[in-house]
Parts: structure tokens; sequence; C-alpha cells
């Protein structure tokens, strides 16, 4: 699978903020991801963290000055751009971007900005009371309507000891935020879709409850993917410690009641679901209130079946597609294609578990993806991020030829 911004242009821009060092972060970053990088700096940055530093990272010469000595005249920020995908200001300082909403162009970096003609992003960071100041507010909301990329800043303990908002975003959610931007991958573009991720919880009183091991790994891993391919992705989510990346609805839920009644809410105006959920096929038919007394007698649990959610919303599909999985331990294959067909499935994704196979909690899996035609696709164990990429793969390829 091609790395999202394999070959990518990323062009660097680092100010004069105490958190300059997290710069070198996001630059390994956009490098593992695939990109080339190259680097601009302020003179105010080269008070928080040395050019060389850069320069050992990318191998590259680390541009500061828009009239070097060797040269009456400097041409490099026209050149910059146009070898530049994307333009990254990380920090970028409350008065860079004041410059910016400005028009002002008076060293290598601003000058840089004003000539470009790619997409630019901004990754504010500063003190509580210079991000509340309404000059600067109405800068960035100015820079927003002309199609700047403004990350939002955290909260926390700042430079000055203060605690308040300002801080610098996570390197992670700076590079989702580029890849959204510069993916190639927007066959998705304009799509809802919607996702189920993670466990149910099926309780008998008011402290004990059914349940599985299910982390929601793959589910959100397939609604972060969906993301960076351009949809507009509705992730129904169980219980789970994930994380998920920012600009993904998600919408919380314990019971499997709770995902049908979230998943069926939601389903008329989305344009395809992926049910990757570990929803409970049973579910107690009485809830006991408050917490049950033990006794000395054996507790008989009469249970009922839940709603088969991915079946139900199969036979309103229309044209739009449905995703489903399946866990099976015997006659997977049989039993997959039972299912894909039963339930008037597109896709199925088959996990085989075994007693050395774990698939609940894991980073990898290892599935089985067959379609409407019994096309039969085995990938082999791969961390669960790349195997969404392959669904994905999958279903585009199934779109194209609906």
């Amino acid at each position: 699978m091609i790395q999202l911004l394999h070959e990518k242009h990323i062009l660097l821009g680092v100010t004069g903020s105490i958190s300059a060092y997290k710069a070198c972060l996001v630059l390994r970053q956009l490098q593992s991801a695939g990109a080339h990088v190259k680097v601009v700096m302020t003179k105010a940055a080269q008070q928080f963290i040395g050019r060389m530093t850069f320069e050992a990272l990318t191998q590259q010469e680390v541009m500061t000055d828009l009239f070097p000595e060797q040269r009456m005249m400097s041409t490099e920020h026209i050149q910059i751009n146009e070898w530049a995908d994307l333009l990254l200001i990380c920090p970028a300082t409350a008065n860079c971007i004041g410059k910016i909403s400005s028009g002002i162009a008076d060293d290598f970096l601003t000058t840089t900005i004003l000539a470009a003609r790619a997409p630019v992003v901004l990754a504010p960071a500063m003190d509580a009371y210079m991000f509340k100041n309404p000059i600067f507010q109405l800068n960035c909301d100015h820079l927003r309507d002309l199609g700047y990329h403004i990350l939002d800043t955290e909260s926390g303990y700042l430079a000055s000891g203060l605690q308040g908002q300002g801080r610098l975003a996570d390197p992670k959610d700076i590079i989702d935020v580029v890849k959204k931007i510069l993916s190639e991958l927007k066959h998705l573009h304009g799509k809802k879709v919607l996702i189920s991720a993670g466990p149910t919880r099926e309780y008998i009183d008011a402290v004990r409850y059914i349940s599985n091991p299910s982390s929601g790994k793959m589910g959100i891993a397939l609604a972060e993917e969906a993301y960076l391919r351009g949809a507009d992705v509705t992730l129904i989510c169980g219980p789970t410690r994930e994380t998920v990346i920012k600009g993904i609805t998600i919408v919380r839920v314990d019971s499997a009641k709770q995902m049908a009644d979230a998943v069926f809410s939601h389903w008329d105006d989305q344009d395809l679901l992926v049910m990757a959920a570990a929803v409970a096929d049973y579910a107690p038919n009485k809830i006991h209130s408050g917490k049950m007394k033990k006794t000395e007698e054996n507790f008989i649990l009469e249970l009922r079946r839940t709603e088969d959610i991915v079946e139900k919303a199969a036979r309103s599909k229309g044209e739009r597609l449905v995703v489903g999985f399946a866990l099976e331990s015997d006659s997977g294959i049989d039993c997959a294609i039972e299912k894909l067909h039963k339930k008037h499935l597109d896709l199925i994704c088959l996990n085989r578990i075994d007693n050395t196979n774990v698939v609940f909690g894991s980073d990898k899996n290892q599935l089985t993806l067959i379609d409407q035609l019994e096309h039969i696709e085995d990938l082999p164990e791969m961390f669960k991020k790349e195997a969404a990429e392959r669904i994905w793969d999958k279903v585009e390829s199934l779109m194209n030829h609906s």
C-alpha cells in the first residue's frame, strides 16, 4: 500500500516559540509517512533550536535569509513554492499569524507564504492570554475565510507556568490534518460513511454485564482511513479506550440496543455502512435493578436474541454498500459465504480464530475478504491500519463497478 504522503513535498516553517523543538517530531513523522521535507526558520526560531538540527534530520540546507550574503537577490521563495505541495507552519506564533493576515512579507518565511500556491497549514502555539486576544482571534478568522487551514490548540500547562489554551497541537493530530489535505486517495470525497466499532455491554444488573474483549481498534482504523480518503465519517462506538482522530463524528453507545438505535437513526442519509463492531448476539431478558445479592443457590440467566443490525440495514440499502464482519473458528470460509448471501452484504471480512490466533485487543489482524461474486482475497497478518487500507481499496473497487 502506498503511504498517504508518499513522494509529497512539504515545506516546514518554524517560528520563534518554545514548542519549536516539537517541529522535529512532526518532521520525523512526515518523513515516516513518505514525505520529502525542507525547512524554513525565522531568526526568532533559531533562538530556541539550531538550524543544524533540522539540517541533520533532512540532509537539506535550512532556509533562513531572504537575501543571503553570497547573492544580491534571491528568488528561492518562488522556487520553493514550485516545489512544495503543502506549507506547514509549526509552530506558528501570534506574530507570524498576524503578519500573514496583514500580508506582511518581511522575512523568508512570510515572503514564501505570500507567494504560496499550495495549501498553507498553521499550527499555532502561544501563551493563553495571547491566544485569547481578540486581535489574534480576528486574524485567525480572516485567514480561515481566505482558505488557510488553522489547527486547534490544546489546553494545558504553558511555558509561562500558567495553565490554559495555546499549547501546540499533538504531532499526530498535525500529521492527520496534513494527510487529510494532501491525500491523493480522495475516492470517498463527498461520501457519507457509517461505521460501527467496539464491543457492547449487556447488563445483568447495575454493575454486572455480558461483553467481549473487543478493543474497537479495527473499526476505528476503518473510520480513520475513510476520513483520510475524504469521507464524512460517523463512528458508532461501543465502550473502548482507543482514541480517534479529530474530524470524525463519534456516537458513544453501550448496549446492542443502543448501537442498533444509533445505526438506524443515521443510516437513512448515509452512502455506506461498515459493521465492524462486536455486537452481542444475546442479552439478558431481564435487567435486575440495583446490585443483585449473592445467594447459595445457582443463578439461571435467561437470554434473548439481540437484533441483527447489519442484516436489517442491508434489507433497506438500495444501491448503497454494506460491509460486514464474521468471526469464525470452524469452516470459516463456508460460514462467511453463507452469512454474506443470507444478510445481503456486498463484502464480508472474515476473522478466523483458534488457539494461536488472537484477534481481540491485538494491533494486528489476519482477514479474508469475500465479495458477492465469492471472490476470495486472503490477506496476510498485518497491522489493523494496513488491513483497513486493504478493505477500503476493495470497497472502492466495488463502488467503481456497481
